[in-house]
């Protein structure tokens, strides 16, 4: 198992453009929209829509008034939409419905990737089932993928993805020089809340009050739910070895 990482929006726009056939991506936007869409399906979501933009968001609630919408932009909700990005609005009320949002980051990554064999949703809350997951896969080539800030490379995502490489490392994965380059810093860190604080976006949003989202999505390994993207959909994926 081959095991490589795109560190920023940059590389993820360069996605469309390769060639993915044989690879497995896992998409990391810790703070926050992977995290809040592990935190949905732990509760009950039925479907998550990543869309790209606030357009394609409202076509979908025009053609079924019944999808709940949620999002952000500058981290703030969405005007009109029921939910933002927070994973303290995805704990309840959604059980069996479909959420389809769109985010700054998060979700444009996830579907740059959608040519990719298998597009995983991964976050520091489901870190251990993410593994489990690509151990009983056993792809070829795994490409973590970290979705940023802006046009900008994310601390945050990089920890997350780094942790997770130096697990498949040690079941023998090879890594590719900027997988080392994470897992170095993930190691850095003995608590990944740590990191988390550090980082431009746990900065931001502890000055703006929202401290108690950064410590729920700095928790490891707390969820055993695997987001799998198929077609236009994520949905909660069963893999042998105790992931799903």
């Amino acid at each position: 198992m081959k095991v490589d990482v795109v560190l920023s929006p940059a590389e993820i726009a360069l996605l469309r453009g390769r060639d993915l056939s044989g690879v497995t991506c896992v998409v990391f936007d810790v703070l926050r929209a992977t995290s809040s869409m592990v935190t949905a399906f732990a509760h009950g979501v039925g479907s998550v829509v990543p869309v790209e933009t606030i357009e394609e968001a409202w076509d979908w609630r025009r053609r079924d008034p019944g999808v709940v919408l949620g999002g952000e932009r500058h981290g703030d909700r969405i005007e009109g939409f029921d939910l933002g990005n927070s994973p303290f609005e995805y704990r309840s009320g959604l059980e069996g419905r479909c959420v389809v949002t769109t985010t700054t980051n998060g979700t444009v990554a996830l579907r740059a990737c959608a040519s990719a064999d298998r597009v995983l949703v991964g976050a520091l809350l489901n870190l251990e089932a993410v593994f489990k997951a690509l151990c009983s896969l056993h792809p070829d080539r795994v490409l973590l993928v970290c979705a940023g800030t802006f046009a900008e490379f994310a601390l945050e995502d990089a920890v997350a993805a780094g942790r997770l490489a130096a697990r498949l490392e040690s079941v023998g994965g090879e890594l590719g020089d900027a997988a080392h380059a994470v897992a170095a810093l993930g190691s850095r860190y003995a608590r990944a809340l740590e990191g988390l604080l550090e980082s431009a976006n746990g900065r931001v949003l502890v000055r703006r009050g929202r401290r108690e989202e950064v410590e729920w999505c700095a928790r490891e390994s707390v969820y055993g739910v695997v987001p799998v993207l198929e077609g236009e959909s994520l949905t909660v994926k069963n893999f042998t070895g105790g992931a799903g």
